[in-house]
């Protein structure tokens, strides 16, 4: 019954990424070409809800669900291993036309090729966790 929740938000996550046509590869395709706003306006949008939520949470001390207080820690400066996993993300999300995101709502959606990709993110997972004691961190 506790899972309800959580599947309820990730069908309406689902319902709001494809209506505003985010999981959409032309629209992504855009977005790299430079020739369409849409995509950095929904980008710019979470950013600005994220900034908004995270103050919010902050100022005002609220708790979990649990009643437990949300601890915030502050991030260090941007690194070169920031740029570098930018790069290596971007670079993936051009080359495939999808963010991981929404991988599973374009498989609902009947996009059976992005099977590929659910597991080109799986085995990519499955690299990482392998080497990760072998990365600098």
């Amino acid at each position: 019954m506790n899972l309800i929740k959580y599947l309820v938000v990730g069908f309406v996550f689902g319902v709001v990424l494809t209506k505003t046509e985010a999981v959409s590869w032309y629209r992504i395709y855009e977005m790299f070409q430079f020739d369409s706003f849409h995509m950095y306006g929904i980008i710019m949008t979470a950013i600005a809800t994220g900034v908004i939520g995270i103050q919010i949470i902050k100022r005002f001390d609220i708790k979990d669900i649990k009643g437990l207080p949300i601890e915030i820690l502050d991030k260090e400066r941007g690194t070169f291993r920031y740029w570098i996993g930018g790069l290596i993300f971007g670079l993936g999300w051009a080359l495939v036309g999808s963010c991981p995101g929404p991988i599973y709502i374009l498989i609902g959606s009947g996009f059976i090729t992005v099977g590929f990709v659910f597991f080109g993110a799986l085995f990519g997972t499955f690299i990482y966790g392998y080497f990760k004691d072998k990365l600098p961190h």
